[in-house]
Parts: C-alpha cells; structure tokens; sequence
C-alpha cells in the first residue's frame, strides 16, 4: 500500500480520516503544521518535543524542517495550530501507531499573514483559508511528502477526489463512499474534485486554487460522510476529540479580532477616514478600512432609520460607502488569477458561481478574458460581492476552477 503524508489539526475530521487511512492498510505519516501567530507562552524545550517525536515516529522520516510545537495559548482560542491541538493529534497518531511530526512552518505562513494585512489595506477581503491550502497544504507539505518518498498527502477537507463523471461511486474495499486518487489513476480516468456528500460542511470551495497536478496525489477521506457519521466514528472508537468543536477562526488571529490584529501588523500606516452615503454625504468616520468589508450591515459606527450595508471600499480615498440593500446587487463582475482544474476554457460557459465560503452558488456565464482573468454574468443579482473574495465555478457538485474578484 502507498505511503501516504496526513495533516492533522488535531480535530475529529482529520483523525477520523487517519484512522480510515490506516483500516485500508496504508503507509501513513501523520504530520501537524505549526503555522499560527505565537501567544504570550514560551514554546516548549525542543528537546521534549523531539523525545516525543522518537517515542511515536520512525526516525528515518526525520527531516531537518521538524520543529517542537508550542505550547498551551494563553487565549485558549479554539484554532487549528495550538499546543493542545498538537497535543490531541499526537494522541492520535499514539493510538494508530503512526509516526507523527510537527513541521514549523511559521515562517512560510508569514507570507500568508503578509497577504492578509495588505489586502485588508487595499480595501479588499482576503481568504486566508485559500491560501493556506495552495502554499501550505498542498504545497509545501507535497515537498515534504516528496522528502519522505510519500505518494499522496491526505486532509480532513469536506471535499472529494473521483475519476472525471463518476463522484460519490461506492469503493467496497474500504467502505467509502469516495473514490481516492489511487482508483481514478487505475480507472485511467482524470480525477476530478468535488463537492463533499455534506454539503453543510463542504469545503470545495477553499481548494479550488489547488494546482491541478495535484489532484492525482490528493485524498479526502473524509468527504464522502457526513459530519454526524464522522463524530459518531470517533466517538465509536473512543477518540476524546469526537466532540471537539470545530475550528471557526482564523487560526493566526487569536483574539478573533481581525481589524486589531492587522493595525498590530501593519504599524503606523493610517486607513481611518469618512463614512459616506451613496450620494456622497458624510455621515461619520471610521477607524480603518480593516473593519469593513462590502455587504456588512453590523458594527458600521452609526444609526440609520432602516438597514444600511457596506457597498463599496475605496482605498484611494479610505471612504466607506454605505447604501440600501438593493444598491448592493451585482450582475456581473471579473476575476483574476484564475485556476483552472479542467482545461483552460477558451470561450463562454455556462456554470453556477460561488463568491463566499458560506453562500450558495448563482447560475451564470463565465467569459474567459486575457492574462488569467474571467468575466461573470450571473442570472440573478448576488449581494455583497467583495473584491479579494474568490469567485469558485461549479457545475453541479464538481469543481471547474475559479479566480479572485477584482
């Protein structure tokens, strides 16, 4: 059976998914990234954590990259990159029987954090989760793979990988309702990523910026159940994770506090300004456009007779522009840098487009334009399209590619 590299948050979704891993006689090597913003907590002494790795791991897999984890946060904040987190994932990989490292990528995820500050400061919203995956976990982990002479690496992503055609086909030897990446290269057939059997907790949307190359290397163990079938996995097997809440933050802003977090990163560059109508009034002022993003209607910092949403962000004048719900809709729109998990289109397709994590996707068109970039016209108005956003096309539950809403 293939060696197989699994990230592991330390939550229920990715060790239900190594313990499926290793009931279908796979090679796994269980890895947890440390990638978050340090708290006030020292790390712990690197030769603790290296006892730990030679206890649970096989030493032949250790590479220079691997760092100790950090310990407990003072915030306690429910995130994917604690020490706790660390702790329950090593637990895990204990129970398997599995070797099971922590790689620092902290220094890499500045990059990430880099990106975050500076589109919060050009008056866009940015989706760190994305990013995340296409440097991350599917980029710098597949170089850790390749160190460990791994063929796949595996996550506990809400998605799932099956030859072009045929998702959600039953696979009867491992009792899964995915076909893995191994089937779709044995069936000769290009796999394809999809949308995962829950679609309340799918998360297809955040791999679409996954290089296309790598979806034959890809698995997603966990996308053909639901969430319920995989807490009552876990709690069947005992694991003290079964019902451990889900990670709902963004895990390098430990406060929650996303505005904060970038005026600390970003230092004394100033983005308060005006509070404006659609028709140019003055209506107050506001502390940075880091505070805002288009179609929110709570916490603008001033009363109006009925409900008034963000409808535009200008970083050239640091104006926030308010305006009624209906100012809000949105037709048409570009993208750019986009990705595309099937053959460049090169003319006008018909497709459902999705332009938030937790929004449905809109039917629509999209025009192929030059130098990666995509025009959508959607059948119906959507409401609160925000640059920096991802724009994901879909047709019915799989994947076409996306970009980044200009």
């Amino acid at each position: 059976m293939p060696r197989i590299v699994l990230a592991m948050s330390g939550g229920v979704d990715s060790s239900v998914a190594a313990h499926l891993l290793c009931e279908q006689g796979h090679e796994v090597i269980g890895v947890f990234m440390r990638h978050g913003e340090a708290s006030a907590v020292a790390c712990a002494s690197e030769a603790e954590a290296s006892s730990d790795v030679g206890r649970i791991g096989n030493p032949s897999y250790v590479s220079s990259s691997l760092l100790p984890v950090v310990s407990t946060r003072l915030d306690h904040k429910q995130g994917c990159c604690s020490a706790a987190d660390a702790d329950d994932a090593r637990r895990i990989a204990d129970r398997l029987e599995i070797p099971f490292y922590a790689l620092d990528f902290q220094q890499e995820f500045g990059r990430i954090m880099d990106y975050f500050v500076e589109e919060y400061t050009a008056a866009r919203t940015p989706n760190p989760c994305v990013m995340c995956n296409n440097w991350l976990k599917f980029g710098k982990l597949f170089d850790f793979a390749d160190s460990v002479g791994a063929e796949y690496v595996a996550t506990g992503h809400y998605a799932r990988i099956a030859p072009a055609g045929r998702p959600g086909l039953k696979d009867e030897s491992s009792n899964s309702c995915e076909l893995t990446a191994r089937s779709c290269v044995a069936a000769s057939l290009s796999p394809e990523l999809f949308r995962g059997v829950d679609t309340g907790k799918d998360q297809s949307y955040v791999l679409f910026g996954i290089a296309r190359r790598y979806l034959s290397r890809m698995l997603l163990p966990v996308g053909g159940y639901r969430k319920e079938e995989i807490r009552a996995s876990a709690a069947n097997m005992g694991l003290r994770v079964a019902d451990k809440r889900d990670s709902q933050e963004i895990c390098f802003v430990t406060s929650g506090d996303h505005a904060d977090f970038v005026r600390r990163r970003r230092g004394d560059e100033d983005t308060s300004g005006e509070i404006v109508t659609t028709d140019g009034t003055v209506v107050g002022r506001h502390e940075g456009l880091e505070g805002y993003t288009i179609g929110q209607r709570k916490g603008l910092g001033v009363a109006f007779g009925e409900p008034r949403y963000v409808v535009r962000l200008e970083a050239g004048t640091r104006r926030v522009v308010v305006g009624r719900r209906d100012e809000l809709a949105r037709f048409t729109f570009t993208a750019n840098r986009a990705n595309w998990l099937i053959e460049e289109p090169e003319a006008p397709f018909a497709c459902e487009v999705q332009i938030r994590y937790n929004s449905s996707a809109a039917p629509g068109t999209v025009t192929p334009l030059e130098d990666g970039r995509f025009e959508v016209r959607l059948d119906e108005p959507r409401y609160g399209v925000a640059p920096g956003q991802a724009a994901v096309c879909y047709v019915g539950d799989r994947v076409l590619g996306g970009g980044w809403i200009e």
